[in-house]
């Protein structure tokens, strides 16, 4: 099911046949390692390519995507120390994005990062990753987790809850995870690691009944929202209103919800810029959920002229 255009011709529908054994992925990879004194620079530049192979080589999903329909994302990884046999502790930094329908303009979907990153690196090493087979293989298991991240949110922003396949199969990585003896990596679990802010709790919050709200905002603020403002901006500003008050309703559910805290940060200037010529009661009301949902920045949305 292509998700991103419509297809009505034979020359697209060709395309679509030679794409299906393409990944869904245009992914970039950057390894940043300014502290590496023992291993080979080299070893590093391979896993680099390895990895990004990985990722837009790899099929994620049944569905067909043109080579332009591929989801954008970036992973940067910053190599923090080297150990004996190869073993490495880096940060992840994630972020995919959308395009907005009928406009050059494309939407960060996902921005974090992700400081319990530990892993063994061999050179000349292929990546893959086995579903069964996740918790003896955390480098590729962490990317393979944010992929499925990254596409559940990219499907629940085209359609309602359209990414739950995807959630769910990230959670059953923690899960696995979880239950195996042999992957002690701290972001897999709810105690240790980045506090409130590792891979466990970003899935727990996305799976969360509490957080329904928020699902639903994702595909009002983007498919009612950012992807109808060209056309109409006033029904446009109305939804991206209804999607915030989803949003607060998820924060009122669930307190000091990571997602909630990635959303502001991800959608801030957006939210300021789009919103500044809507009617002065509906900025007013952006401005008292979002200065809830995101207090350390409510000067910034003064921005909007409340």
């Amino acid at each position: 099911m292509l998700i991103r255009s419509f297809v009505t011709s034979l020359f697209s529908l060709f395309l679509i046949g030679q794409s299906l054994a393409q990944g869904e992925l245009n992914a970039t990879v950057r390894i940043n390692a300014p502290q590496l004194q023992r291993t080979d620079r080299k070893v590093i530049e391979q896993l680099e390519i390895a990895l990004r192979d990985f990722l837009n080589n790899t099929k994620w999903t049944n569905d067909g995507y043109l080579p332009d329909e591929r989801i954008k994302c970036t992973f940067i990884m910053t190599i923090e120390s080297e150990g004996d046999n190869n073993a490495f502790t880096a940060n992840l930094a994630v972020q995919s994005t959308r395009p907005v329908f009928n406009s050059g303009y494309e939407t960060t979907l996902l921005a974090t990062q992700d400081k319990d990153v530990s892993f063994v690196y061999e050179q000349n090493q292929p990546i893959q990753f086995v579903a069964d087979n996740a918790e003896n293989q955390n480098l590729p298991s962490v990317f393979a987790f944010y992929v499925y991240i990254i596409l559940g949110l990219d499907y629940d922003s085209y359609s309602q809850y359209g990414g739950e396949n995807y959630l769910q199969t990230a959670q059953q990585m923690i899960v696995n995870i979880q239950n195996s003896s042999n992957n002690k990596s701290p972001g897999w679990r709810q105690a240790g690691g980045d506090k409130n802010r590792s891979r466990y709790w970003l899935i727990e919050n996305l799976v969360s009944p509490r957080m329904r709200n928020f699902r639903n905002a994702i595909y009002t603020y983007h498919r009612m929202g950012l992807d109808q403002f060209s056309s109409n901006q006033e029904e446009a500003r109305a939804s991206i209103l209804n999607a915030l008050e989803d949003i607060d309703r998820a924060g009122v559910a669930y307190l000091n919800s990571m997602v909630v805290q990635l959303f502001s940060q991800a959608k801030r200037e957006e939210i300021v810029e789009m919103m500044k010529n809507a009617t002065i009661q509906q900025r007013q009301r952006v401005y008292q959920i979002m200065i809830k949902a995101d207090p350390a920045n409510a000067q910034r949305y003064k921005d909007m002229g409340v």
